[in-house]
């Protein structure tokens, strides 16, 4: 589904100054409904993500397809993100997303009733993770634009990072819930109590009223992308965020979409809990990431983050003991964090309200994109060399990716990692 730079210049800079709570954001009460609603949802998602992990190890045991399951969800984004953006531009952003949350209801429903009739046959699962996948990329340009509508713009940096907190802490009880939903009664139930997930949303979003601030000039939606690459082209700064993220992604991947097949001899609960422990590590993460930003430079966090994240991708391949498996995830976890957290804040700021739906759509088209790439290499690697070598290769692409530094910095004036600040 985070953290920040590239932040704007704040008034009054000489003014002595002290930083907002992390938590304050939560005192707004339309960010706190919104943030309740939105950690039900993701919640939910966990649970689909382990139920139809789960399944397709149970409808066969070809390593790709078992990785297509991640990659099939992210294949959308190759298809209709560009698109998603530009029209989250132009159009109510409120209507938009009910439409696109009622069509994820609809496609977690139809899975799940037909798990349950046992109708279901991996290249089925693959269609309707697809279809799930498909409302997911339409819903997060104008999900994530939508943040500074619903918050002070003083704490604007700081309900970006609640919202990747609430991802976290739905990512640390989801998988949890879902292992035990799955082994209890099988992944169906899983995928039905996803449908049910979003009508917390679906409430908000129907009562919320909503103001667009901004609109667009009558334009289609191919001239609303072209007019959004031509922007990214005059921002180097925004140029930099995109490679850095796609010389990540592509690597980082391997490790969640082979997750499955790593535990195996653990089952279903273990899956969960392996998926739990990677949650609770990146909520650790989050709780000690602004220490690391007041003592390291953004390109120091992220490399060291990157460097750890890559040898935990390449110890889950080589460790055995489910302790240590749950040590590694946990690891992996806190090192994510810092990195995503650094790349996301950036994509909610670096760019102007007409304009930002669709740079977030650019930086999801990096993101998720590079995801559904890797896991396919991944994937089909595993089944050619085996699991282990597949982690340790994707290791060794993620240091190389660390290349990219030298030309594509984001530490700099325009990118200064910074809290959200008030006046005393």
């Amino acid at each position: 589904m985070a953290d920040q730079a590239s932040l704007p210049a704040i008034p009054g800079a000489g003014i002595a100054r002290r930083a907002d709570s992390p938590w304050a954001p939560l005192g707004e009460p339309v960010f706190r409904s919104l943030w309740i609603a939105a950690v039900i949802s993701y919640t939910g998602t966990w649970m689909q993500n382990v139920g139809a992990g789960w399944l397709m190890t149970q409808l066969t045991s070809s390593p790709l397809m078992v990785s297509l399951v991640q990659g099939a969800s992210a294949i959308p984004v190759f298809l209709v993100v560009l698109p998603a953006g530009a029209l989250a531009d132009m159009v109510d952003r409120r209507r938009l997303l009910l439409f696109t949350q009622a069509w994820m209801v609809v496609a977690a429903a139809a899975l799940g009733i037909l798990t349950l009739m046992n109708l279901v046959s991996p290249w089925m699962l693959l269609v309707f993770t697809f279809l799930m996948g498909l409302g997911a990329v339409m819903n997060d340009p104008a999900w994530q634009a939508i943040t500074p509508d619903v918050v002070s713009p003083v704490r604007h940096a700081s309900a970006v990072a609640l919202n990747s907190a609430g991802f976290n802490v739905a990512r640390a009880v989801g998988p949890a819930l879902g292992g035990l939903v799955v082994a209890a009664a099988g992944s169906g139930w899983s995928f039905l109590l996803n449908a049910a997930s979003f009508f917390g949303v679906i409430y908000f979003l129907y009562t919320w009223k909503y103001v667009a601030k901004e609109t667009l000039p009558a334009q289609s939606i191919r001239e609303s992308i072209a007019e959004g690459f031509r922007h990214v082209g005059a921002a180097p700064q925004v140029r930099s965020v995109l490679i850095r993220t796609g010389a990540f992604s592509v690597g980082a991947t391997s490790l969640l979409a082979l997750l499955p097949l790593i535990c195996q001899p653990h089952g279903a609960q273990g899956y969960g809990f392996l998926l739990t422990s990677f949650g609770v590590g990146a909520l650790a993460g989050a709780a000690v990431l602004p220490r690391f930003r007041l003592r390291y430079s953004v390109d120091g966090l992220v490399a060291g983050a990157t460097l750890l994240f890559a040898a935990m991708t390449f110890l889950a391949g080589q460790v055995h003991i489910f302790e240590g498996l749950c040590l590694v995830l946990f690891t992996a976890g806190a090192a994510w964090i810092g990195i995503l957290a650094c790349f996301n804040v950036v994509a909610q700021t670096m760019c102007p309200s007409w304009m930002r739906a669709r740079a977030l759509s650019m930086y999801l088209l990096v993101l998720q994109g590079g995801m559904a790439v890797g896991s396919a290499i991944w994937g089909q690697l595993a089944a050619w060399q085996g699991v282990p070598a597949a982690l340790a290769w994707s290791s060794l692409a993620m240091i190389a990716g660390l290349t990219s530094i030298r030309r594509h910095r984001l530490t700099g004036s325009e990118l200064k990692m910074a809290p959200a600040v008030v006046r005393d």
